[in-house]
């Protein structure tokens, strides 16, 4: 998905920059860049691969090579960003975060109409980013720009500008699937898609931009250019998975919402009357842990880590650009406790079911360190179509999907027909995918979180949140 990071400030804001951009790195493990601007050179750049080496390292030097009082960065798990631009607009950096499902058909649409160019990259394919700023070039001003992009663009686009001047300018995507919040200090504002990122300097929140909203952003102030949408549709997994435990989205704290997500589930448990001996809950590890202490502390259960996950070598796995690679980091990180998981019967949380693969095998793990039985909760409900918008489980074909999976060797193409059912536990349907995919990848028993459950959690209407995954409504 990528996240991005800027402050516009009256003194060298460079220190700032390395560590707010920093903050974003579990949002993507494949390139990073950052921009600069000073009175004097102007814009300068910087970009590297962070495949295998984490962001901190490949920009340890940035202090040495670039300076300025307004600057941008990225972790982008995509295309190399920012990308600097010369234009009528004037020589400018630009970031994009999101997804452009059309990116072909406008491509094709740019070449044919104003006989320009892109640069190629392997395979013929144009950077978003590239694509982005020729889209806002084709009007007066940046604000004109932008809102035409935006109108053409059919999927997730959030931007962020350094112009020639030092201000910045930033755009949320139209419909607010992700965040973008400014925080404020004397003589110095920061904008972010993590806000934690900007209070470690002292930074406190200013506003948080709505759905299409554009300002233009100084040392001093913040003026809107565009006002918000009146259209919400914010990601809901930005709670459940890839939100860091000290984010806050539209007022929401990721980590209390995982909490009250656990208590809920757990409430669902006693509901439907589940009530085999357990002798510790536990998260799978790291999102799955809070919705695991919510659940443990809903029930009045033993909460224990009974496996560990070891992070200071291993990125997350599903970044990994392989599917091999993916289970190799998923595996190797796993180190069991095994006075926790010998004879015991232990209850999961995991944040989300997507592929399986990876949980089938940290099953296997656990009762081959001697574990009696393994009951498994995903803290959101069944998965069944590959996202759309951003990159949770993008890269997946929705028949990849264990739950599209199962769903299909049950009744084939019929099941198709019968999403909402099996989505809901109450079900014949819903029952079935459930033992099924317990019984095929092992578990003891296995619930879903319900859709009402995390939007409970979360505590927004159902009509601002994206549950594309989940129930394929735009």
């Amino acid at each position: 998905m990528g996240g991005f990071f800027g402050v516009t400030s009256k003194t060298n804001c460079m220190d700032e920059v390395f560590y707010g951009v920093d903050y974003h790195s579990h949002l993507g493990m494949k390139r990073a860049g950052v921009a600069a601007w000073n009175n004097e050179l102007g814009i300068q750049r910087k970009i590297h691969s962070i495949e295998n080496s984490p962001f901190r390292t490949k920009f340890e030097n940035i202090f040495n090579e670039i300076s300025g009082t307004s600057a941008i960065g990225c972790i982008s798990d995509k295309y190399p960003q920012p990308i600097t631009i010369r234009s009528k607009h004037g020589h400018f950096a630009i970031i994009m975060i999101g997804v452009i499902l059309n990116a072909r058909e406008l491509i094709e649409d740019f070449l044919f109409n104003t006989r320009g160019h892109f640069d190629a990259m392997t395979g013929g394919w144009v950077n978003d980013v590239e694509l982005v700023a020729a889209l806002i070039n084709q009007k007066d001003t940046f604000e004109e720009g932008i809102a035409y992009a935006q109108e053409k663009i059919y999927g997730t686009a959030s931007i962020l500008i350094l112009k020639d001047d030092g201000e910045l300018v930033a755009a949320r995507d139209k419909f607010g699937r992700l965040p973008i919040k400014i925080g404020k200090k004397q003589d110095s504002r920061a904008v972010s898609f993590e806000s934690y990122a900007y209070e470690k300097f002292g930074y406190v929140d200013e506003r948080e931009l709505g759905p299409g909203e554009v300002v233009v952003i100084r040392p001093n102030e913040v003026l809107q250019v565009t006002p918000p949408g009146k259209k919400m549709k914010i990601c809901s997994f930005l709670w459940s998975y890839y939100g860091y435990p000290t984010s806050t989205y539209e007022g929401r704290n990721v980590e209390q919402m995982r909490y009250t997500n656990g208590g809920i589930m757990a409430d669902n448990d006693d509901k439907q009357g589940f009530d085999a001996h357990i002798d510790y809950v536990g998260g799978v590890p790291d999102s799955g842990t809070p919705h695991a202490i919510g659940y443990a502390n809903k029930r009045h259960m033993n909460f224990a880590r009974a496996f560990i996950k070891y992070t200071p070598t291993w990125a997350r796995s599903f970044m990994a650009p392989k599917q091999s690679e993916s289970k190799k980091t998923a595996n190797m990180k796993q180190i069991p406790v095994r006075e926790l998981i010998e004879g015991k019967d232990l209850l999961f949380v995991d944040d989300s079911i997507v592929r399986g693969t990876q949980l089938q095998e940290t099953v296997e793990f656990l009762y081959e360190a001697g574990a009696k039985s393994v009951h498994m909760r995903s803290a959101c409900p069944p998965i069944m179509f590959g996202c759309k918008f951003l990159n949770f489980s993008r890269m997946t074909k929705d028949q990849d999907l264990i739950s599209r999976k199962i769903i299909y060797e049950l009744e084939g193409e019929e099941g198709d027909k019968h999403l909402d059912e099996y989505a809901d536990s109450s079900t014949e349907r819903g029952k079935k995918l459930r033992s099924a995919i317990a019984e095929k990848l092992g578990f003891s028993s296995l619930e879903f979180q319900s859709l009402e459950g995390v939007i409970e959690a979360i505590g927004l209407n159902k009509e601002d949140l994206c549950t594309y995954c989940w129930t394929g409504e735009e």
